[in-house]
């Protein structure tokens, strides 16, 4: 398992890379990453964190929060009284990202609310998967106590609070919920990171939210077992319909399932009686649930297995 989960992180990082090589970063960028696996950069989340704020009155161009900085927050377009998404992306990811870009949009368009997308690419942008680990550790920390700075401020509720995490983001979710006593009305993990999470004590747990809701769409590279008051299990969870078979496609669906749920509120799941169920599509209980959404199903509880489509609507109601 360990040479799989090895194996795994190193494919990911080539494919990342291959990415970026594409979208223009310089060969000096690159060599910069990969001397990092041997000298890490040091990270202070309370100083290079920024926090990117989108509403329905700015919805493509962001209004930058800081720590501490009232100014910044004044001239901004929160709504305290609105509910807030926050968004936090994964490992070699950055806020402009796709996982960022579709599901921001995609709460933007089910409803008028704050969407937050936090930008600690100084601690995930790196290629020491390791270090990339203790850095969402120490943002998710700087994270709540940026939300806790923010309440403070503006009198929000956290029970009007969404935590969004993808992939590293996921187990994210669960330090900043965490960190706020558990109070945050919803977190959802989107396929959290699978490889030597498995131990971690600083992983996603179900406690971290008031109601926690995970999506696993790939079987090693996310992480496999249950983390949630309801874990969801589209196509057993593995593979998930990609045509091209690689690893990173696989990962990314759950972050496209999860805002087609925002905007239709489709992906009816079956409930299992246990993970075995899910893995072999068993789903013989009558329970139904709704996937992902805006609303919390505070309450409810269970694995769940559904069918996609291979091409979107990737929901089959």
């Amino acid at each position: 398992m360990i040479l799989w989960s090895a194996f795994f992180i190193f494919l990911c990082v080539i494919v990342k890379l291959i990415k970026q090589v594409n979208t223009m970063v310089r060969f000096t960028d690159l060599c910069k990453k990969f001397g990092q696996v041997f000298i890490p950069a040091k990270y202070d989340p309370d100083t290079q964190n920024s926090y990117l704020l989108y509403t329905r009155k700015n919805p493509t161009e962001c209004q930058t929060l800081l720590l501490g900085n009232e100014k910044l927050l004044e001239a901004s377009n929160f709504n305290p009284n609105h509910r807030t998404a926050v968004l936090l992306h994964g490992w070699i990811d950055h806020p402009d990202g796709r996982f960022s870009k579709i599901v921001r949009s995609a709460f933007l368009e089910a409803d008028d609310m704050n969407v937050i997308v936090v930008d600690w690419k100084d601690g995930a942008d790196i290629a020491n998967y390791f270090t990339g680990i203790k850095n969402t550790v120490k943002s998710g920390e700087g994270v709540a106590r940026f939300i806790a700075w923010l309440n403070h401020m503006t009198g929000a509720d956290l029970s009007l609070y969404h935590i969004v995490g993808y992939s590293m983001g996921g187990h994210q979710a669960g330090v900043v919920g965490r960190n706020l006593d558990g109070k945050v009305g919803y977190i959802t993990g989107l396929d959290p990171a699978g490889p030597f999470w498995r131990f971690n004590k600083h992983k996603l747990k179900k406690t971290d939210a008031q109601y926690t809701e995970v999506i696993h769409t790939h079987r090693w590279l996310g992480y496999f077992a249950p983390l949630g008051h309801v874990d969801f299990y589209p196509n057993s969870g593995v593979w998930n319909t990609c045509k091209c078979w690689t690893v990173i496609c696989t990962h990314d669906r759950c972050f496209k399932y999860f805002a087609e749920s925002l905007r239709s509120g489709g992906f009816t799941g079956r409930r299992c009686r246990n993970l075995r169920d899910a893995k072999l599509g068993r789903s013989t209980l009558p329970e139904t649930l709704k996937m992902g959404g805006v609303i919390p199903k505070t309450g409810r509880t269970g694995i769940y297995y559904m069918q996609t489509n291979e091409t979107p609507p990737f929901s089959r109601g």
